[in-house]
């Protein structure tokens, strides 16, 4: 209330400057035809019934009620921006263990790639060696089977050469000696 009379004076104090000719104390400026008399008592009376009516504690609660509500906000968005923040910095860390992650799956990935690939090598090495000696083995039968064609031929050549050969130079009595020394080696074996 103090404040308001104050800041009536204040006001009073800037009048026009015809206003300010005039002695207050004077007996002319309490007349009704003083038009700075009477614009002053109408202020006077306005601000009293403001003051009555608790307008400025009303405005004053109001104007606490916003600063509440301002700092209200002004808190709850500080807590949202370090929700954000805490939030972003989560998402940052997943990011980076997700990066890691990736590249750790990408080095694996080649090794096992790379394990594969020699795993395979080692296979076809294998593979080719066994179809080498498979081969090996053929070609080794093949030439004992020649080589026992080529001698059981050259055999029946050369019987058949010494055949032709005991024939020539045979006699019949010599022949009918042989006959005979067979069927007695026969007859011996038999029995």
């Amino acid at each position: 209330m103090k404040k308001t009379l104050l800041a009536a004076l204040a006001i009073l104090a800037a009048a026009p400057a015809g206003a300010a000719s005039y002695n207050f104390f004077a007996a002319e400026f309490y007349t009704l035809s003083n038009t700075n008399f009477i614009v002053t008592i109408a202020f006077l009376i306005f601000i009293g019934i403001l003051v009555y009516f608790k307008v400025p504690g009303i405005i004053g609660g109001m104007l606490d009620k916003r600063a509440a509500q301002i700092q209200a906000d002004l808190d709850e968005a500080r807590a949202l921006r370090e929700e954000a923040q805490t939030l972003l910095a989560s998402f940052q860390r997943k990011h980076d263990e997700v990066k890691a992650q990736a590249e750790r799956i990408v080095v694996n990935a080649r090794h096992e790639a790379e394990e594969a690939a020699e795993s395979a090598k080692a296979d076809i090495a294998r593979t080719i060696e066994r179809r080498l000696k498979a081969a090996e083995d053929q070609i080794a039968s093949a030439e004992a089977s020649a080589l026992k064609e080529v001698k059981d031929r050259a055999a029946a050549i050369a019987v058949a050469a010494a055949g032709d050969v005991i024939a020539r130079a045979m006699t019949a009595k010599d022949a009918g000696k042989l006959i005979d020394d067979a069927i007695a080696t026969v007859d011996a074996k038999l029995h």
